[in-house]
């Protein structure tokens, strides 16, 4: 992705804040324990906006008559940079870029002030940091206590993340091609995950498999905490230990993406430790297949949010009841909730620099109606916790199946190609 992107989503913004002031900091650096930090992560509006990656850096853009994008950041420093590595600088960062300005992170304080005088409005995550909402509020007080000088603070304040929402929620051809190759890396790193497996591996040894993966065809790792659930440990929505046997007969679940230039591929696949799913395991692994391709198809511009998660409902109420896990009409069974026993998140989210992305769900009581470029994931599921009444050939399996889509103008189009049919699975998993 070029710099050119961000400078048009910075002039994009810069006109809905008209004559306001925007405010947009990048992540703090956070100590993992002691003197040792954890991987730094830029703050993902932060980075919509700039694709500046270092830390202590702030985005702020002054609308009006004579728009301009600046930035702050950390200056030149001969001996940091032998310890930590390059920094930019402000010179360098505003050419590289592409900011009218730019100016050491220690003048913010000092510059603030100045840059809100006479502004209509003020826009940032408002209660989104303890921190900044205290600094923007002293920048504000000092403006204030001009005002027999006849200086103006902003009258009003404006969360800032609605509009960057709304920006984020539909991507663009530049940002749909970085996340079709963190989603081309992550589907393979799924596939030599499925072919690596042996019953006696350690679900570790799995997540290494994945990570290799990652890293070895460049993206920065993965987009969230694997999950790696061999047997019952998959009816347990967040299981991310990853330190058990896998054993025979069993099946593993693999929740797992990774991040490239920050954006996040979001894969899941369930396969038999072995190589070959039992009669059981089929049967709900079908059911949940075909919830998945329900999901899909109800999935296009012009249908609302909630769709693809109704159709899968249906299609797996009607198999809990071929399993004989549920009884009664399917649509009594959907209406009294009785399918959440086994069924109980909801069948996608938004995808894009968070795994979660950014993006309204409802508009008032409406769910959000699906646009070319929105980029969710579509992913059904069934867990089977061991119980009195749950048949013993189907106690402890848990199933789920997750594809990223992009909505296109007449669809929509699953970008991720991990192996995912009992034939494609079976064969990549054959060890002869």
């Amino acid at each position: 992705m070029t710099h050119a992107h961000y400078l048009t989503r910075r002039r994009r913004l810069l006109k809905t804040i008209s004559d306001g002031v925007a405010i947009i900091p990048t992540a703090p650096e956070v100590v993992r324990n002691r003197d040792a930090h954890y991987p730094y992560r830029f703050d993902s509006y932060f980075w919509y906006l700039s694709g500046f990656p270092e830390p202590e850096a702030v985005v702020v853009l002054v609308g009006g008559n004579k728009p301009k994008s600046i930035l702050f950041c950390r200056d030149k420093h001969e001996e940091r940079e032998i310890w930590d590595g390059y920094r930019y600088g402000p010179k360098a960062a505003k050419s590289a870029f592409g900011f009218d300005a730019a100016y050491s992170i220690e003048q913010l304080d000092k510059k603030l002030p100045e840059l809100l005088v006479d502004r209509d409005t003020l826009w940032h995550a408002v209660g989104h940091d303890e921190a900044w909402d205290a600094r923007i509020a002293r920048a504000l007080n000092e403006v204030r206590a001009q005002a027999r000088a006849g200086k103006r603070a902003p009258r009003a304040i404006h969360d800032l993340r609605a509009e960057l929402d709304a920006m984020r929620l539909i991507k663009d051809k530049a940002e749909l091609a970085t996340m079709q190759r963190a989603a081309d890396i992550a589907s393979a790193g799924h596939a030599r995950a499925m072919h690596a497996c042996r019953p006696g591996m350690a679900e570790y040894e799995l997540e290494a498999e994945l990570s290799y993966e990652f890293r070895k065809r460049g993206a920065d790792g993965h987009a969230y905490t694997p999950i790696v659930a061999g047997g019952a440990n998959a009816c347990v929505l967040h299981y991310v230990e990853n330190n058990k046997l896998l054993n025979d007969h069993t099946l593993v679940l693999i929740d797992a993406g990774c991040e490239v230039e920050g954006y996040a591929a979001d894969i899941t696949r369930t396969f038999p430790v072995n190589g070959r799913f039992t009669p059981a395991q089929k049967d709900v692994y079908e059911i949940v297949l075909a919830a998945q391709a329900a999901a899909i198809a109800a999935t296009a511009p012009g249908r609302h949010f909630m769709e693809a998660h109704d159709a899968a409902v249906r299609v797996l109420t009607q198999g809990l009841v071929d399993l004989k896990l549920l009884t009664g009409s399917v649509d009594t069974l959907i209406e009294k909730g009785d399918f959440r026993r086994f069924y109980m998140h909801r069948t996608g989210h938004w995808l894009g620099l968070d795994v979660h992305d950014a993006g309204e769900y409802k508009i008032g009581n409406d769910w959000t109606t699906l646009q070319p470029g929105m980029t969710i994931t579509v992913e059904p599921g069934l867990y089977i916790r061991p119980g009195a009444d749950v048949p013993t050939e189907l106690a402890g399996i848990g199933i789920r199946i997750e594809d990223d889509v992009r909505v296109t103008t007449d669809g929509c189009d699953v970008y991720t190609t991990a192996p995912k049919t009992v034939a494609e699975i079976e064969e990549v998993m054959r060890h002869d």
